[in-house]
């Protein structure tokens, strides 16, 4: 299978990726980051998977449920018909409470005749260590024979030992399957199912229903929304880049990573969007996750959190797993978060300068945010100057890269803003000062007279795509001549085949083989406003036209092929797609309201 013949169903706790033939083939209970209970996306041999296969000749198709995330595989063939609807249950219990157990549900619905199956339950837990499976009472278990224990149960109405054994089985009425990481303490019946089903379809159309409808691009960007809700960790808020770790960047390469985790430089985007959707809680809970792992008059601000707020993510190899098509390794953890990227304070405060504007504030939280502000500035302040890894975690020597100048200047810009707000005027004219100091650095010596256009670092002549955003932080003009030429640069060396790379220079893994879709959103918002409306719409319908077949896209993209690589599916490049898509629609994120109104002694 390719990375593309894959859709997603979740529960804001966890996920798995069924294919378009109606297999798990990843999932990790009873969490987004835990490890892995099916992992055929990583090794078709080893890695486990549940597959419920038809016996005779059908034709397949695969769709969401209305605006759900809950899945329908349909089987059609001249004698029978029957589909599986996938999905994770999530729903209200009360006003602050969900229910969102780490379980799938399958259910099987019969159309017309009585189809034949046969189940391939394989469960390869913890990163497919040895597992074995035997029926016990009502449900059968599975559980690992070495290292760390880990064990699930499979709940069903069809024959256990047939299941184990994958006989086939005439199906003659609707069935169920469960599999839950825990073992459960109530009776698992069909009636059951059916109730976790309606309960959970509720859930996902009601949380869809409150997305605006525009006059384009109104499913594409309930879609992502959708996904972006799936991937929030309902119990902290944070949100995670994707679901999976270590799909390549480009098959046989070394460029896999673990993507099961929240990156603090996307923060202030991901609370623009929410809000700009009209989902205020989750740019809420958001904003709350954001803050609370942030805190204080502190230097120590890392680039990602694991899901709850754990700042060691130390990264391994898992060598027993093959990798996706054989792209080896296949990496837990991440190792970049120890790394100094200096346009995360940027971000940060950006995210604050948003939560201020949109949620009321008690006094004492005011006062909290304030000192935090003040101390991201000081550290600004010491460190802008600094080389540093980049947006894109360059893994090899630090450089004076632009975006990072320009990031560090955006959190003064930001703090002035702020301090303006909050009548704190003893601090405005310092910072202006240090602000313009910074912005003057980055267009005097990030621009290049002979490139044409801002570039990746001091002293370089290569480009990079995240220079596209300098309008976007407040910058620069977007009618400024160095913006537009920076733009078209850009489309013109960074641009094939209608999609953006991030950079076209060889790193510490070579030179980049596929393009990055958050970079091509990028360029569509750019070309908007430097007036090139026509153009930058033809951009946006060649890169959804890229969605796989229920609207889902990934990190990457082969510019030859048009296949989806990298994590899948990626929190980033829907955020990308549904600012893209709103600007075409006209959309501005904007505060009527004064901040004081917010600010309650």
């Amino acid at each position: 299978m390719n990375i593309s013949d894959y859709g997603i169903i979740g529960n804001c706790r966890s996920s798995a990726l069924v294919s378009k033939t109606g297999s798990i083939d990843w999932c990790c209970l009873p969490d987004f980051d835990s490890p892995s209970h099916f992992a055929r996306l990583l090794d078709e041999d080893t890695g486990g998977h549940f597959s419920i296969i038809p016996v005779g000749d059908y034709s397949i198709s695969q769709q969401y449920v209305n605006h759900s995330n809950i899945l329908q595989t349909t089987f059609s063939s001249d004698s029978a018909e029957f589909w599986i609807l996938d999905f994770m249950p999530i729903y209200r219990t009360d006003e602050s409470h969900y229910y969102n157990a780490p379980e799938i549900y399958r259910i099987i619905t019969v159309l017309r005749g009585t189809p034949i199956i046969k189940v391939e339950y394989r469960p390869m837990l913890d990163y497919a260590r040895p597992t074995v499976g035997r029926v016990e009472r009502n449900y059968i278990k599975h559980a690992t024979t070495e290292g760390r224990y880990e064990s699930s149960y499979l709940y069903t109405s069809l024959p256990k030992d047939d299941v184990l054994k994958g006989g086939a089985i005439t199906v003659s009425e609707d069935s169920f399957f469960c599999v839950s990481y825990n073992q459960k303490l109530v009776r698992m019946t069909m009636k059951r199912a059916w109730l976790e089903y309606q309960r959970t379809k509720v859930f996902w159309m009601n949380w869809a229903n409150r997305t605006p409808v525009f006059p384009r691009y109104s499913e594409e960007i309930t879609r992502s929304s959708l996904l972006l809700k799936l991937l929030t960790y309902e119990k902290s808020g944070a949100v995670i880049a994707a679901p999976t770790t270590s799909l390549p960047e480009a098959i046989g390469e070394g460029r896999n990573w673990d993507y099961r985790f929240c990156w603090i430089r996307d923060s202030s985007m991901v609370i623009k969007t929410f809000l700009q959707i009209r989902h205020l809680n989750s740019a809420r809970s958001f904003q709350r996750f954001i803050l609370s792992v942030n805190q204080g008059k502190r230097e120590d601000i890392q680039i990602m959190y694991g899901l709850r707020g754990e700042k060691v993510l130390e990264e391994k190899v898992i060598p027993h797993l093959k990798g996706h098509k054989g792209s080896a390794p296949v990496r837990i953890g991440n190792s970049a978060y120890v790394q100094r990227q200096n346009d995360v304070y940027g971000v940060l405060i950006d995210a604050i300068y948003l939560s201020l504007q949109a949620f009321p504030s008690a006094l004492d939280a005011c006062e909290d945010l304030w000192s935090f502000v003040r101390s991201i500035v000081a550290v600004v302040a010491k460190q802008w100057n600094r080389p540093d890894k980049g947006i894109w975690e360059i893994r090899g020597k630090d450089r004076h890269f632009v975006y990072s100048k320009a990031m560090s200047w955006m959190a003064v810009d930001r703090g002035v803003r702020i301090a303006k707000m909050l009548d704190r005027e003893f601090y405005v004219d310092e910072w202006t000062t240090l602000a313009d100091r910074i912005r003057e650095d980055v267009l005097k010596r990030g621009w290049d007279d002979e490139v044409g256009a801002f570039v990746q670092y001091y002293g370089s002549k290569h480009l990079d795509a995240s220079n596209l955003l300098l309008e976007e932080i407040g910058c620069i003009d977007a009618d400024d001549p160095r913006y537009v030429s920076t733009v078209l640069k850009t489309r013109e060396q960074l641009g094939k085949n209608g999609f953006v790379f991030r950079y076209l220079n060889e790193d510490d893994f070579g030179v980049p083989r596929s393009a990055f879709l958050l970079c091509t959103f990028w360029m569509v918002s750019s070309l908007i406003k430097i007036g090139r409306r026509e153009e930058a719409v033809d951009v946006f319908n060649n890169a959804i036209s890229c969605a796989n077949h229920v609207g889902l896209l990934s990190e990457h993209i082969d510019v030859e092929t048009r296949e989806l690589l990298g994590n899948f599916p990626q929190a980033y490049s829907h955020l990308g797609l549904i600012q893209a898509a709103l600007l075409i629609n006209g959309e501005e994120l904007s505060f009527e309201n004064d901040i004081f109104k917010y600010v309650k002694p």
